[in-house]
């Protein structure tokens, strides 16, 4: 059986809901931990991403308002706003907020103690030039910016923009959902090594995913300074910082315990979101160019989405139309998972740590939206991914039993060994498990 077939087989997994727990008086039962969750923080602005520091310092993004920052003793403070924000420390006239852009992104560099550096994802104007008069052009306007932290955790300073040059889409376009500030990516994580890592979203720019000289559509990994990985082995002639290219929107990565190997979480276009175990140099197979794969010319160039497929269509079909993992492509990532079909918005994602999750441990924890469209089921949930060791496949996929839904935007590992859950209703949560051994 290909790798493709095996994932695809794979995928088709049943979800299960778990029980709360199974008792102590079950001897040799499986160790299903009882998970509960509590509110850390309420009527947020669209909080996007979250990072910890040992001690439980936790940064945060909202989208549309800054970066901030709760101490271990609860109090927050707003460290470094956007353009028109109001009460924070400081603020970058050329930040904004429009459509999925805005403030992203944030992780701590891994020698925060000794050098107090933080890294945030940001939308910005100051990079536009003269290339954003039109949506065909290069129009650099999402960064990746550099700060210090005071040591009373107050303000930040000394603000560096370690890349610039990651494209935006800065106007309307003819396709559904066609807004500007579309696909923008925007996860930030610090990986095995200590080197940084970006995703990307192919700002429904159509050349974006399989062209090697943008950024967009794209994962980097990169140093504190924004060069290049020493071992990064894209095709030849592309942008030495990328680390895979061909994707669609990533807005989840995080690296697996057992072998530090990257996986990413993305949307897919009204058919099969996907996880995808990343390949140094290898290709997602995303490619909505027009004039390709069989197709003629798209509206506004992009063929990710199509008009006439608004009305109910089988995803089946707009997955051969354009598929999330295009096969004509001999160095395919092929997707571990791809949601029986079906996108329903998936988001973050973070492995989970620590004796506590029991059966649970080391699974991948993914955000689930719930967009539903056409004859898309709704489903806001948290899914747990059994992965393959070769990353090709899944044992199985279980609810987590929250009792509740949400738009689940940003997960992540705190240092207590809960999962921190950002919703786009406003709230951050902090969601434990209690082992039943």
């Amino acid at each position: 059986m290909n790798k493709q077939l095996f994932s695809a087989v794979t995928a088709l997994s049943v979800m299960t809901v778990a029980p709360a727990a199974w008792s102590d008086t079950h001897d040799g039962a499986m160790d299903v931990p009882k998970i509960t969750s509590t509110v850390v923080l309420d009527e947020r602005e669209a909080p996007w991403d979250m990072a910890f520091l040992p001690d439980g310092t936790m940064f945060f993004t909202e989208k549309c308002d800054g970066l901030s920052v709760r101490t271990p003793d609860g109090t927050v403070n707003a460290l470094y706003g956007m353009t028109e924000s109001e009460g924070y420390a400081d603020a970058g006239s050329d930040l904004f907020c429009e459509g999925q852009a805005g403030m992203l992104g944030v992780v701590p560099d891994r020698h925060f103690d000794e050098n107090r550096t933080l890294y945030v994802y940001s939308s910005s104007t100051k990079y536009h030039g003269d290339g954003c008069k039109t949506n065909f052009e290069r129009c650099d306007g999402n960064i990746v910016m550099r700060f210090k932290v005071s040591d009373d955790l107050k303000s930040v300073s000394d603000r560096t923009d370690i890349v610039n040059d990651i494209q935006y889409k800065p106007f309307d376009s003819d396709q559904p959902f066609g807004g500007p500030g579309a696909h923008n990516g925007g996860r930030l994580r610090v990986g095995p090594g200590g080197y940084l890592w970006v995703s990307g979203g192919d700002r429904h720019r159509g050349v974006c995913p399989q062209d090697g000289t943008l950024l967009c559509g794209k994962v980097l990994r990169i140093d504190g300074n924004g060069n290049a990985h020493p071992d990064n082995d894209p095709p030849e002639g592309f942008d030495k910082r990328i680390y895979t290219y061909g994707h669609r929107n990533v807005q989840g990565i995080d690296f697996r315990p057992s072998d530090g190997k990257a996986f990413t979480a993305e949307h897919g276009p009204w058919h099969n979101d996907e996880i995808t175990a990343l390949v140094n140099g290898g290709n997602a197979g995303w490619d909505p160019a027009q004039n390709t794969g069989g197709r003629g010319e798209c509206p506004d160039q992009y063929c990710g989405y199509e008009p006439n497929q608004l009305d109910a269509v089988d995803p089946a079909i707009r997955a051969a139309y354009t598929p999330m993992s295009d096969t004509r492509f001999e160095d395919l990532m092929p997707a571990t998972w791809n949601n029986n079909g079906f996108s329903q918005g998936t988001g973050s994602a973070a492995f989970l740590k620590g004796g506590n999750w029991g059966i649970y441990e080391g699974r991948l924890a993914v955000g689930i939206m719930g967009i539903a469209f056409g004859d898309t089921p709704e489903g806001s949930r948290i899914d747990l991914i059994s992965i393959t060791p070769d990353g090709l496949g899944i044992n199985g996929i279980t609810r987590m039993p929250l009792g509740f839904s949400a738009r689940f935007r940003g997960l992540v590992m705190g240092p207590d060994n809960a999962l921190y859950v950002a919703t786009d209703e406003g709230q951050i949560l902090k969601v434990t498990a209690e082992s039943m051994q």
